[in-house]
């Protein structure tokens, strides 16, 4: 296979809450919808779509004002766009995934990068999820091509080579393939994780100016009882320890009057030192045990770039599984995340869907865990991301919280998915998902697109 045109369409959303994490709060988010054409060498062509959510804030934390970065990363979104036509690759989208993160994005990252001496450097994390959507799209292209979903595309029959050619020679990939460790059967259902953001009102009390009337919660009782929640992700500042141990404990007491049984503390990169976490964990289990025994795993309290913060952190994962989130780049920094100390991987298809089944591959053939985490993905993005989910072996089910932010954006796609993009029972539900690619039946989907904002390629 190889790609021969591409198209760009950007889909604004505003938020209904504001959403705080680490530094910075999302208000709202740019996602980026692109197709991809693509033909084989049977002369046969077909079209795939991908989605991403241009998380700003997530991708590029900085002091740089909102509309200068997210220009930057719709400039970097249309630079892709026009190299994926004339770069040459073809195979597998899984080999063409790999190969343009390798040879092609980090030349296109440095030029870029080189353009705008006068200010920070793009990271490495922003370029990846500007590709995402393309590599999205080149998976559900695959599976038009050949009529079958993707998830049956990554096996010996359409692979060239097998994971000791796309990872590294070692034993463990020697004529193994992707298939080998996606999760068989795929799940159907799954636990839903409802994000408790830094701005999140626990009571009526911490309401702060008008609050939307729009029919959906707002206090997180209300979400529990309405989504009949059992997973809560606790949003923390990891700059100020008072503030994050009192966060875990309201939260926590919340969870154990309402019936949640797992939660998890998410710093946001924003930690210096192991023992900040290890200081709030101790005194959770010395003081309020039974909520230190809820929580299953924790998230990326450390710097992201970890080849530059090269922190041992095993202090941390001796008290609780300690998971790679931003830093999970690729399988090379999952490597390095295992040698300093982490114990898991939380696997984002914003990084590329290429990306996390081959990072999925080398967690698991070196007994670290996953999860699915969300980039609180709405429209396709969230399908493609509950796809990913399904298929891989998580701790607990997947993380889903575009319902609580923007629940509206999506209700094209939710009256064919209603599973999907609302939780019930505490739980999302995937057997709507069909058909060839990554399965969105989009045309189904009532949505209207606005015009191309870009096209390249015949």
């Amino acid at each position: 296979m190889k790609i021969i045109a591409t198209r760009v369409f950007l889909l604004p959303i505003k938020n209904r809450v504001p959403l705080k994490f680490g530094p910075e709060t999302v208000t709202e988010v740019t996602c980026a919808r692109v197709n991809v054409d693509v033909t084989n060498t049977a002369s046969r062509r077909a079209t795939g779509w991908g989605e991403t959510p241009l998380s700003v804030q997530w991708v590029w934390p900085s002091g740089i004002p909102y509309v200068a970065r997210l220009e930057r990363l719709l400039e970097f979104v249309r630079r892709i766009a026009q190299e994926l036509p004339s770069c040459g690759l073809e195979g597998h989208p899984l080999e063409i995934g790999r190969d343009f993160q390798e040879a092609v994005l980090p030349k296109m990252l440095a030029a870029f990068n080189a353009e705008h001496p006068e200010s920070e450097p793009m990271p490495w994390l922003a370029a990846l999820v500007c590709y995402s959507a393309f590599d999205l799209a080149a998976h559900d292209a695959f599976g038009w091509l050949v009529g079958r979903p993707w998830f049956e595309t990554l096996g010996r029959k359409d692979l060239k080579r097998d994971l000791a050619g796309l990872i590294e020679d070692i034993p463990q990939f020697r004529g193994k393939y992707p298939t080998d460790f996606l999760a068989d059967p795929a799940r159907d259902q799954m636990p839903a994780w409802h994000l408790v953001g830094g701005l999140d009102p626990l009571e009526p009390a911490d309401c702060i100016g008008p609050l939307p009337s729009d029919g959906y919660p707002v206090l997180l009782r209300d979400w529990i009882a309405a989504d009949g929640l059992k997973c809560l992700k606790i949003k923390l500042r990891g700059t100020d320890a008072d503030w994050d141990y009192q966060r875990l404990v309201d939260v926590g007491q919340i969870a154990r009057e309402t019936g949640v049984d797992s939660l998890t503390a998410d710093f946001n990169c924003t930690v210096r030192d192991p023992a900040y976490v290890n200081q709030i964990l101790d005194r959770l289990e010395a003081e309020h045990p039974e909520i230190h025994g809820m929580i299953l795993y924790v998230e990326q309290p450390f710097p992201y770039e970890l080849e530059r913060e090269r922190i041992d952190v095993r202090s941390v994962a001796s008290r609780k599984p300690l998971f790679l989130d931003e830093s999970a780049h690729d399988w090379r920094h999952v490597r390095l995340g295992r040698e300093l100390g982490w114990t898991g991987v939380a696997l984002k298809t914003c990084k590329t869907l290429s990306g996390a089944l081959l990072s999925a591959c080398w967690a698991q053939a070196h007994d670290m865990s996953l999860m699915v985490q969300d980039l609180t993905n709405p429209m396709l993005a969230q399908i493609s991301h509950v796809g990913l989910a399904a298929h891989v072996p998580t701790i607990m089910g997947v993380e889903t919280n575009s319902m609580q932010f923007y629940p509206e954006a999506s209700a094209p796609e939710a009256a064919v998915h209603p599973g999907i993009f609302r939780r019930r029972n505490g739980r999302v539900y995937l057997w709507t998902i069909s058909g060839p690619g990554l399965g969105y039946r989009l045309s189904e989907i009532r949505r209207q697109l606005p015009s191309s904002w870009v096209e390249f390629g015949s």
